[in-house]
């Protein structure tokens, strides 16, 4: 008796890890990562997904649990603009690592709302490497992402309450319990 093999899907997601903080922070509600990385599973069969942001040291607390949660960490050092503000700009760093790792992967699910993405997405169309757009925010999204993935594009206004983080409530004795247990 022969045993049929079934291909499963070996996917990448390129993560805008800011792009996709704010964009969630808009819509009024936190991202659960962990559940975040399930459902990129779940969904769209991500065996590795890289998460770009620029790395501040005092934000080890986080990379940590998001390391916990199965993201690979890209980091790019971090400068002050003109203002004070933290400056990390990942753009090139995911346009860059998305086509290094091109033939490692049968997909790109590219998680973002930014324009600037728009010959990435053009290019990963055209050469069929393009599994989605997972756009944090649809109001948020550029009109350039959305011409150019045309069909290839979700938005996760309507994923709440997959997707929520919720906090850990006290029981009476003082001790935690998950909110999504």
């Amino acid at each position: 008796m022969r045993m049929k093999m079934i291909k499963t899907e070996n996917n990448f997601a390129f993560i805008d890890s800011q792009n996709l903080n704010l964009g969630i922070q808009k819509l009024g509600w936190k991202l659960d990562y962990k559940r975040f990385r399930i459902y990129l599973k779940e969904k769209y069969h991500v065996e590795r997904a890289y998460m770009f942001l620029g790395f501040v040291l005092l934000n080890q607390d986080l990379y940590d649990r998001l390391q916990k949660s199965g993201f690979i960490l890209k980091f790019k050092p971090t400068i002050p603009d003109a203002n004070g503000e933290i400056k990390g700009n990942v753009d090139a760093d995911i346009v860059l690592n998305t086509l290094i790792e091109l033939s490692d992967y049968d997909k790109a699910v590219i998680v973002s709302s930014d324009g600037d993405f728009y010959s990435l997405i053009s290019y990963l169309y055209g050469k069929d490497k393009l599994e989605i757009v997972l756009s944090p925010n649809i109001d948020e999204c550029s009109s350039l992402l959305k011409q150019t993935a045309k069909e290839k594009i979700n938005f996760m206004n309507d994923l709440k309450d997959k997707l929520e983080y919720k906090r850990k409530t006290p029981l009476k004795d003082e001790t935690l319990r998950s909110a999504f247990l």
